[in-house]
């Protein structure tokens, strides 16, 4: 009696087990958050799309106002960095990417954000070790491999210009 007993506590404790998981998998499918891939595209593409318009727009005021082209784009891309942080600064940048993707962190804009959000972030730990230490925290490995990948395409590229 005792067997049967302990057989029936296993199979009670069994159906609680599946019980639970199926209360957990329906709370995960309830709070995972559902994307439609064509609306990101569009929304990436809208969002990118606006970046390059005021792009250009700052090239070709400078243009007008008698830049030569190389200042023009130069002016474009300190323009497009300093709103880029400023946006950063006020909160409306995260707001920006959450709604456009990656149409807002692949052109410049997206670096700059990524190197003044943690120097915002972490101000309060001081300027050494808050600042100073984290600046990078995102932005340098995409230096640093950035770095490393144009060292090594120049080595190759040297190497065929040899031969």
């Amino acid at each position: 009696m005792t067997q049967t007993g302990g057989v029936k506590q296993e199979q009670a404790e069994e159906k609680q087990k599946q019980l639970e998981a199926k209360a957990y998998e329906a709370y995960v499918k309830s709070v995972t958050p559902t994307h439609s891939l064509g609306l990101q595209m569009l929304k990436a593409f809208i969002t990118g799309g606006i970046i390059c318009t005021i792009g250009q727009f700052i090239l070709n005021r400078g243009l007008a106002m008698g830049l030569d082209e190389k200042a023009a784009g130069s002016w474009c891309s300190l323009l497009l960095i300093l709103l880029s942080v400023t946006l950063t600064g006020l909160n409306i940048f995260p707001r920006i990417v959450k709604w456009g993707g990656a149409g807002a962190l692949v052109p410049i804009t997206g670096f700059a954000n990524s190197v003044a959000a943690p120097a915002i972030e972490y101000k309060a730990e001081g300027w050494v070790f808050g600042v100073g230490a984290k600046i990078f925290t995102i932005a340098g490995p995409v230096i640093l491999y950035g770095m490393v990948a144009s060292v090594v395409y120049g080595i190759i590229y040297w190497m065929t210009t040899l031969f």
